[in-house]
């Protein structure tokens, strides 16, 4: 009985291991398939060797993991026709988006294989030719978009067949003929516009609003009004007081009581409006402008196929502007070139985006400086992923670092308690950030300036080391705006009197940076009697007194023997903020004297010789405030 227990258990195990490491392999190669033959822009992280569910970008999987159930890869740079018996063999298949791409060619008729699909997301293609003559293949089809393509011929009367069908979305193609009518009782959604059709709209679809079928050879004149009938006087007449010539004395009262409610209705109602306007610049809503229209219906109006988020190579994110506007966000803060979120996509999939403001230049030298930045790839440098750019909205995608940056960690998130830094953490900072700027400032032959160094703008990467965000927006945006806060400490002299930022003011940021790191103190504080307080002014006051010791931060004080180690990094930190640009060292020979302070990490990088004239760091010497 014992050893049938034990039989049971064994098959039970096995059983589980199995369900748990089941990959659907003939539909991982009709995947593979389909992205050998057709050509795309960005790289995904499809292998052969790595399991479908749960890996692979915009693949979602059965509960059991046999079968796929959803392909999601909008924005991809698909271009070319879809490869033939490829995406038809996922016979599972639920939901398919291959939105904004540059997908050629005819609908694939060997589509009707996908007899669960119930989601088809199409939009913004450059398909063609005629549809299909019967959808009643996709029984259970609740969703389909092929909008802002170029189909055309006559319009499938078979979509009334589908009785679960709740949005259809037909606008911005060449479709033909009249307009079918669909006795479709679930329909939420329908927009035809922007077509070739003619006719008259069928009573059955005269529920919606006029501008889902304009753009066409239609007449709206046999359209019901939307509005409420209006009752004439002569319908219902109102009696006249026997006594009274004109109106009475209740009835004036009565109009000026109501013109007064609906003064008060209207002021009421501006107020709300300015408030919503106001409120739309500061939340990323997924509301596009500020008027409150959508980012679907601002791209269709501007009939522009190419107004989409552009992605760098070997970014693996499957998502597109849709997606992005659609997610739920929170402001992370407000910086000096405009305001960072944090946006949670529909698959979970977590970034930020920076929402620019000001941005003085066109949309080609934007775009170029953006290529400039993305371009740059180093583990001290944050990656842009991805941009948009439209006349109304500039935004930049990042990957999102959950720790959050180093001024949280160092001075707490929104009023929050501080993140303990113990001073090896607190190096590798140091020469992470110092690194990613050398590399920054020797792009574009050596005339590359971030512009905005600050602590904010530093994050740490996957081995704890710093890791610069925020670059390349100087030559873009309008001349710099008087900084307020805690941003007006990381400003270089110079840079106050002339708003325009360069490499020797990017060193002296570093070096603000520097002494937040050694004094845990914000560059811009005040005491406990409302004291305003310049962290460098303060720090050289200090020092001049002699009072060394009493800079650094109180938490460094818990580490032994490493005494010597934050006094040659404060004179590290002295020298980046002297008062004379050409007097500040430059990045480069920052970096080999952070190395020297503390052999860490030299094996990838250009070594360090030992201890020379050249590399040791300088006296400490204190500038008089003049």
């Amino acid at each position: 009985m014992e050893a049938k227990h034990i039989l049971c258990f064994i098959l039970l195990v096995g059983f589980v291991l199995f369900q748990v490491n089941a990959d659907p392999v003939e539909d991982k190669q009709a995947l593979l398939d389909f992205v050998h033959y057709l050509p795309h822009s960005r790289s995904l992280n499809w292998k052969e060797s790595s399991p479908v569910c749960n890996n692979w970008s915009g693949v979602i999987c059965s509960g059991d993991g046999t079968r796929v159930i959803s392909v999601r890869l909008p924005g991809v740079g698909f271009h070319g026709p879809i490869p033939p018996n490829t995406l038809s063999r996922l016979s599972a298949l639920q939901v398919l988006s291959l939105r904004s791409n540059g997908i050629s060619g005819e609908f694939p008729f060997e589509f009707s294989n996908l007899k669960n699909l119930s989601f088809l997301y199409l939009q913004y293609n450059n398909l063609s030719g005629s549809l299909p003559f019967d959808f009643s293949v996709w029984p259970n089809l609740t969703i389909v978009n092929l909008s802002n393509n170029r189909f055309n011929g006559s319009i499938p009367y078979s979509f009334s067949n589908l009785s679960h069908l709740a949005v259809l979305n037909l606008a911005n193609n060449s479709f033909s003929g009249e307009v079918p009518d669909f006795n479709l009782p679930n329909l939420q959604q329908i927009n035809m516009s922007n077509n070739n059709l003619t006719g008259s709209v069928p009573r059955s679809l005269r529920r919606f609003p006029n501008s889902v079928f304009s753009g066409n050879n239609i007449p709206f004149e046999a359209f019901p009004p939307h509005a409420p009938p209006v009752v004439t006087p002569s319908a219902t007449p109102y009696p006249r007081s026997r006594n009274s010539r004109g109106l009475g004395e209740k009835a004036l009262l009565g109009i000026i009581v109501a013109a007064c409610v609906l003064g008060l209705v209207a002021f009421v109602y501006l107020i709300v409006v300015c408030c919503s306007r106001k409120k739309g610049e500061d939340e990323f809503s997924g509301k596009l402008q500020k008027g409150g229209m959508s980012p679907e219906k601002v791209v269709s109006r501007s009939q522009d196929a190419n107004n989409r988020l552009t992605f760098f190579e070997g970014c693996n994110y499957a998502f597109d502007l849709e997606d992005l506007l659609r997610a739920s966000a929170e402001i992370l803060g407000k910086g000096t070139f405009g305001m960072a979120y944090k946006a949670i996509l529909e698959d979970a999939t977590t970034v930020v985006v920076k929402r620019l403001k000001e941005v003085s230049v066109g949309k080609r030298d934007f775009e170029q400086q953006m290529e400039v930045v993305g371009s740059i790839r180093h583990e001290n440098v944050v990656e842009l992923k991805a941009y948009y750019y439209s006349k109304d909205e500039k935004l930049m995608v990042y990957d999102y670092f959950s720790q959050g940056s180093v001024a949280s960690m160092l001075h707490g998130k929104r009023g929050g308690e501080r993140i303990p830094l113990d001073w090896d953490t607190r190096m590798r900072i140091a020469i992470g950030a110092a690194r990613g700027i050398a590399l920054i400032h020797a792009e574009n032959g050596g005339k590359f300036v971030h512009g905005n160094i600050k602590s904010s703008n530093i994050f740490l990467n996957s081995r704890c080391y710093g890791c610069v965000s925020d670059l390349g927006l100087v030559t873009i945006t309008s001349s710099l705006a008087p900084p307020i806060a805690r941003a007006a400490g990381y400003r270089a002299p110079e840079v106050a009197d002339t708003r325009k930022a360069a490499q020797p003011s990017d060193i002296y940021s570093f070096g603000v940076v520097l002494l937040e790191l050694l004094t845990g103190k914000s560059p811009i504080h005040t005491t406990g009697s409302d004291e305003i307080i310049h962290l460098v002014r303060w720090v050289h006051s200090v020092v001049r007194e002699e009072w060394t010791a009493e800079v650094f931060d109180v938490e460094l004080m818990r580490y032994p023997n490493i005494e010597e180690e934050m006094v040659e990094m404060l004179q590290i930190a002295m020298s980046c903020v002297v008062r004379m640009p050409d007097q500040r060292p430059k990045m480069t020979e920052v970096v080999k004297m952070i190395e020297n302070v503390r052999q860490i990490d030299t094996e990838n990088h250009q070594p360090s010789e030992s201890r020379s004239e050249s590399s040791t760091p300088p006296p400490l010497v204190v500038e008089r405030e003049s």
